[in-house]
């Protein structure tokens, strides 16, 4: 399976914000935004042209892509999908890449970022309703449950989870327990319990050109 392979850090210099991508890390003095203010490359330090509208709603894209870590053709797949459902095409899209498993994850507060979700998914640590899932882009339904499998609560990795800062940016619409280290989707987000940093409408009036 096709996946990302380069520097994390150089995404978020690239967008010119924090996308979180590493952690712990993001967190710290060593993050490479604060450290490294302007995006990678050569001439990454040069004055830039003044960006066209095509290529703002490109890097609003590509930024909602890096957050989640989707690729390309599956992220196209969302956007469809989320055009053929009722509602606000924007929010709809979001409410879809907030519902798949890693981000699920990492909002429950038992990984320090999506992609370290995706790691913990691919080994088989999680059951959704009792029942193993190993793919991280599956996506959770209202009512679905999210729980650590028992063979995995015995690692040092869950008995150090308790001991975090808890879940990331939940709202109402995720219930979290972490002593027994399950969560359950009440409902799909509003977009208000979103916090990502993301104008949507700009990736729908790029997939609409």
């Amino acid at each position: 399976m096709a996946r990302y392979t380069e520097a994390s850090c150089k995404l978020c210099r690239r967008e010119g914000i924090k996308l979180y991508l590493k952690g712990d890390r993001c967190y710290s003095e060593k993050c490479a935004v604060t450290r490294k203010g302007y995006p990678p490359g050569l001439h990454g330090r040069s004055r830039r042209q003044k960006i066209s509208e095509y290529g703002l709603q490109l890097r609003e894209k590509q930024k909602t892509r890096r957050i989640y870590g989707v690729l390309e053709k599956q992220f196209k797949r969302y956007f469809k999908e989320a055009d053929r459902r009722k509602g606000v095409t924007g929010e709809t899209l979001l409410q879809i890449l907030e519902s798949r498993l890693d981000n699920i994850i990492f909002r429950m507060g038992l990984a320090r970022s999506r992609s370290e979700a995706r790691q913990l998914i691919r080994h088989g640590h999680f059951a959704v309703n009792g029942r193993k899932v190993d793919i991280p882009s599956y996506l959770i339904r209202s009512g679905d449950l999210i729980s650590v499998r028992d063979k995995s609560r015995s690692s040092s990795y869950f008995k150090e989870v308790a001991q975090w800062g808890g879940a990331q940016g939940v709202g109402d619409w995720l219930e979290v327990d972490r002593e027994q280290l399950t969560g359950r989707v009440i409902r799909l987000p509003l977009r208000e319990e979103m916090d990502v940093p993301i104008s949507e409408h700009l990736i729908v009036e790029l997939y609409s050109r």
